[in-house]
């Protein structure tokens, strides 16, 4: 394998562990506006278009990952296919809770409400960004994949 082919192959690792710190990002700010207390109204405002940015983002991302790079990476390495369903099982998790955030942004809920549903999206977003990096970064090394980073992984 020359260096280029081993660049190109690196860099699925390397572009996961960015989209997963552009999302960590854009909750943390997110999370951060409702913190500092602003009123209701102006932090709803900024979390709905955060939600229309950020959900979009994350189901992209993670329809991305269904799509494409599940499939390689099981086809490739056989023995990570139960850890596959469980990353796919939460992509579906993280869908129902963000479907919750966009409902409570959408009727313009309470800040404690909102505080709590980011929280929940928080909290199963860095357990599974975790885990994934845990099971996948040294595959994704050495994945054969040729497609585009921006659509397997979304264009953040």
């Amino acid at each position: 394998m020359g260096e280029g082919e081993q660049t190109r192959l690196v860099a699925w690792s390397r572009e996961l562990r960015r989209v997963h710190g552009r999302l960590r990002e854009a909750l943390s700010v997110s999370q951060q506006a409702l913190a500092d207390g602003e009123p209701a109204e102006p932090a709803t405002r900024e979390l709905l278009l955060f939600c229309h940015g950020f959900c979009a983002a994350l189901n992209a991302h993670h329809e991305g990952e269904d799509r494409d790079l599940f499939p390689a990476i099981a086809q490739q390495h056989p023995e990570l296919r139960e850890t596959l369903r469980q990353l796919r099982q939460d992509h579906s998790m993280i869908g129902h809770l963000l479907a919750g955030l966009q409902a409570a942004v959408d009727r313009a809920a309470p800040q404690a409400e909102l505080e709590r549903h980011l929280e929940g999206v928080a909290a199963i977003m860095e357990s599974h960004f975790r885990y994934e990096e845990r099971q996948l970064l040294t595959v994704l090394e050495s994945l054969a994949l040729d497609a585009d980073p921006d659509v397997v992984l979304g264009p953040l």
